[in-house]
């Protein structure tokens, strides 16, 4: 199953990154774009966390993103040593781009699938947001 989801997921990304718009954003810019997205002002120990890295790795990953202005940096007020990430309005339209392409892909490729293997896949939907739930809690509680 989880090679399955893996090269499922790989094959979405590179057809995908080849149709968006430069500049290129590796795997993990996008994740911690799409983390930053969803929780603003994420500092970037909270950010490393959630993602399984090192801080001083999401240091430099946040690099990319905010030299092609998708990410800015701003000094935490309640902690002037500590640094909250915020998406641009350039990142949000990115992801919200890749988002309506991803869909329009996936719905294209699972209309061609027959009726059976459609109602199996939308059978495994609710099964496989459990699993990534207690994947997730799992990781917080490490």
């Amino acid at each position: 199953m989880a090679d399955a989801l893996v090269g499922v997921q790989r094959l979405i990304r590179r057809r995908l990154r080849r149709e968006m718009p430069d500049p290129p954003l590796r795997g993990a810019e996008a994740e911690l774009l799409r983390l930053v997205v969803t929780r603003r002002g994420i500092g970037i120990s909270d950010a490393a966390k959630e993602l399984g890295l090192a801080t001083n790795s999401v240091s430099t990953l946040v690099n990319q993103p905010a030299r092609a202005g998708y990410l800015t940096r701003e000094t935490d007020p309640a902690d002037r040593r500590a640094a909250r990430l915020l998406p641009t309005p350039a990142a949000e339209a990115r992801l919200r781009e890749w988002r309506r392409r991803r869909a329009d892909l996936l719905r294209r490729h699972v209309s061609g699938l027959d009726e059976t293997d459609r109602r199996a896949l939308l059978a495994a939907v609710p099964a496989l947001r459990k699993l990534a739930d207690t994947l997730h809690e799992e990781a917080e509680e490490s």
